[in-house]
């Protein structure tokens, strides 16, 4: 929708930089509030559809769900501006002779748009698994890694060994094994697109 040429796109094109602009911590916070089993508005909603309600919290596969669908709402809005700028790279004369030669929309989606946006979906794809593998901000502020250690992320266990216990040398292992795993993830995601390009 960002991308199609009407007139009032910027209203689209807006909703999408609202939640990439809220800060991590604050976007964790609101859906803390959410979530929350007793006052949260999932809670209501679901006790208005007459269904039960759910401690979000109490359960690590709940709880997951709930840190899941947050940082999807958060970082969904980044991949799509990504994508956004693929898109309008994209001549439209090229859709112009598609339709020329009588291709539909299917065919010139698959023969032209995906394509064309591959580099694109790459690097969104690189900015996601990095920042997922370094996620710490919205399971903090949401569980603080509980029930137990369900939710604890690689970050967040680096946090907690470096300031909480004070085990800088393992901490500083951990950091650099993280730095490592994205580097890999990197060159992985890399070579896929030169081979088939």
């Amino acid at each position: 929708m960002a991308n199609l040429p009407f007139r009032h796109k910027w209203v689209v094109r807006l909703s999408l930089l609202i939640p990439w602009a809220l800060p991590l911590a604050f976007a964790g916070l609101i859906f803390a509030w959410f979530f929350h089993s007793e006052y949260g508005v999932v809670n209501d909603v679901l006790r208005r559809l007459g269904m039960a309600p759910v401690i979000w919290f109490n359960s690590p596969a709940w709880a997951f769900t709930a840190i899941c669908l947050t940082i999807v709402w958060k970082t969904s809005s980044f991949m799509a501006l990504i994508i956004l700028a693929g898109l309008q790279t994209i001549p439209r004369s090229l859709y112009e002779a598609a339709d020329v030669d009588g291709a539909g929309r299917l065919r010139q989606f698959v023969e032209i748009t995906l394509p064309l946006l591959k580099p694109a979906i790459v690097v969104a794809l690189i900015f996601r698994t990095i920042t997922s593998l370094q996620t710490f901000d919205i399971p903090y502020t949401m569980t603080g890694g509980g029930p137990g250690t369900s939710t604890t992320t690689l970050a967040m266990y680096i946090h907690q060994n470096t300031v909480s216990f004070l085990d800088l040398g393992y901490g500083s292992a951990l950091a650099v094994v993280m730095f490592v795993i994205s580097m890999c993830v990197t060159v992985v995601y890399l070579r896929m697109i030169r081979a088939k390009g």
